[in-house]
């Protein structure tokens, strides 16, 4: 079975591999570093669908099926599964869910292993430290935690913190995938005024990052509809909340630490949370928009980040208004981790001089 799902990793990597050997120009390694961020974005969004149509457990075992490598071959026991629970956690269609988010994973994980072998090769030919392994074996020790946090997800039944700390190495994954992408490319011409803005700009990471696990703990908590209504929260400002039961973060799902049912009032304060620190992180994007688009060389950056911002906001009011429906819950994600991304460009151009000395920066001239 191993084989075969190593198999699979490999067929699906192969698509986005033959892509980029058979384009034009001679930045082939460039094309690839690129093609593994859009990659990596679509298996977080994926990921997100998964989770929110409840198909994190439609294969009850890792990393197969009921022990074979497609649902295909465990039909017998996943239709066995759906017929004592019809709506429970395992069903043809959430098996399928499951398993193709699991070869996007691979398929991940092999285009960096990929990646390292060939920027390695490539650093002993020329030695330009575009192509040093630091980053790349940094990428590939990621994608290994993560996939080991995929495994914990389905053994440990979709442990909140668990669940919550997959999203976090997912994200994490996508901007350093994001940054080792940007060294590859060509940068415009940054004014020296940008030095100010470093320091803002890794806060303005971290809070966001601290964002999207408030966000995925109301998502792994199935806290989407805990408040009521927007701008209030179950008519109030300030609900009835527990606190210490919702922020508790070693237990099981829907459990309080001591075993009981989860208070309906833990849901509540996971989700105001999540809506409260939602001002702070979007009062930080837009400050540091703003000033970055007053710096020459990153207005595209800026403006790219604050049109995302705008969105993310007004997806995330029509998501609780219109009571969570699918589209938008999934549409919301990918705002994060698009917001994340664009974020993590944003910081590499403002650490150019320190981050990317073999990156020219004069516009239009690509790298060798």
């Amino acid at each position: 079975m191993l084989f075969v799902l190593a198999l699979k990793g490999i067929l699906v990597a192969l698509i986005p591999a033959t892509l980029v050997y058979l384009s034009r120009g001679t930045d082939r390694y460039r094309k690839l570093a690129w093609v593994m961020v859009f990659f990596t974005f679509d298996l977080i969004v994926f990921g997100a669908f998964t989770r929110l149509t409840d198909s994190g457990l439609g294969c009850p075992d890792w990393p197969g099926c009921y022990g074979e490598a497609n649902p295909f071959l465990a039909h017998e026991e996943i239709r066995a599964a759906e017929t004592l629970m019809p709506s429970g956690p395992v069903t043809v269609m959430k098996a399928w869910i499951e398993m193709i988010h699991r070869y996007l994973a691979m398929g991940v994980g092999v285009l960096i292993i990929a990646s390292l072998i060939i920027g390695w090769r490539r650093w002993k030919q020329t030695g330009e430290p575009r192509y040093a392994p630091r980053l790349p074996v940094a990428l590939l020790f990621f994608v290994c935690v993560q996939g080991a946090f995929g495994a914990l997800t389905v053994t440990l039944k979709l442990q909140p913190m668990i669940v919550t700390l997959h999203l976090l190495l997912g994200m994490s994954l996508l901007g350093l995938l994001t940054w080792h992408a940007m060294r590859q490319s060509p940068q415009p011409v940054i004014a020296p005024e940008a030095a100010t803005l470093r320091l803002s700009g890794l806060i303005a990471l971290g809070l966001l990052l601290i964002q999207i696990a408030l966000g995925g703990w109301v998502s792994t908590n199935y806290a989407a509809l805990a408040c009521g209504g927007f701008p209030l929260c179950q008519g109030a400002l300030l609900p009835a909340m527990d606190i210490e039961h919702g922020f508790t973060l070693w237990r099981h799902l829907g459990m309080t630490a001591g075993g009981d049912y989860l208070p309906f009032e833990a849901l509540v304060a996971i989700h105001w949370a999540h809506r409260m620190f939602a001002l702070v992180a979007v009062g930080i994007v837009a400050w540091i928009s703003h000033k970055a688009l007053r710096i020459p060389g990153l207005e595209s950056s800026a403006r790219a980040l604050a049109w995302v911002m705008v969105l993310q906001v007004c997806v995330g009011v029509a998501t609780v208004s219109l009571d969570w429906p699918l589209t938008l819950a999934v549409l919301h994600n990918a705002g994060a981790a698009l917001l994340l991304l664009l974020l993590a460009m944003l910081n590499f151009r403002l650490a150019i001089p320190a981050a990317s000395p073999a990156v020219d920066a004069r516009p239009g001239l690509s790298p060798a």
